[in-house]
């Protein structure tokens, strides 16, 4: 009996040693994505898993298995906030990607475009530090903010992720926006029933994105 139950022992102990190895190499090679945004990606008005973030998880996991997905999205986000956190969720959660949604609360609140560039650049230049890729979400604000300053907000995110060596996707509201019954009543922020598509308006421009 003893010698039976040590040979099962030692069995154990080889396929541990054996598979070790392999465990250890699965979890190094896992994408992990970081979604840093606002209210579009913190399911503003709905539950956090109706949003599009929750959708990309479940997409993903059937894509690529094993990448995880965090989101790190606060509503009424802004660039310099979230330049504030970035540090500390890069050494928390090691992404190989970083998606960056953000903007619209530094547009409607009028921030100067040359510290919006700024601070873009620089949520770049920290990801690509920690050894992440980055991928902006562009955003839109209202015309009546004049023609100026809403062009330069629009081209801001084209610019920078020329000059830092990021990607940029679609309008993540490009076929949203546009229609009244897929937003809330607040006209900014997009139903439950919208999260779909706004996930397949940008999901391409994620797997291209992936290391």
């Amino acid at each position: 009996m003893q010698c039976s139950l040590y040979r099962l022992l030692r069995i154990v102990a080889v396929l541990g040693f054996l598979l070790a190895p392999s465990l250890a190499t699965a979890q190094q090679t896992g994408n992990s994505i970081l979604v840093l945004g606002d209210s579009i990606s913190a399911a503003y008005g709905m539950s956090l898993q109706e949003g599009w973030v929750a959708l990309l998880e479940r997409q993903i996991a059937q894509d690529h298995p094993g990448t995880v997905v965090v989101n790190s999205s606060i509503s009424g986000e802004t660039t310099g906030g979230a330049l504030r956190r970035l540090p500390a969720l890069l050494e928390e959660h090691e992404p190989t990607l970083v998606i960056v949604e953000l903007g619209g609360n530094d547009g409607l609140r009028g921030f100067p475009l040359s510290a919006f560039r700024d601070n873009l650049s620089e949520l770049a230049r920290v990801s690509q530090g920690a050894g992440a890729a980055v991928l902006f979400l562009p955003m839109e604000i209202p015309p009546n903010y004049g023609s100026r300053y809403t062009r330069g907000f629009r081209e801001s995110f084209t610019l920078v992720a020329e000059t830092s060596g990021s990607q940029l996707a679609p309008f993540i509201l490009e076929d949203v926006a546009v229609h009244p019954e897929l937003m809330q009543d607040d006209g900014i922020h997009p139903k439950a029933s919208a999260q779909q598509t706004m996930l397949d308006a940008v999901y391409p421009a994620i797997l291209e994105a992936l290391p």
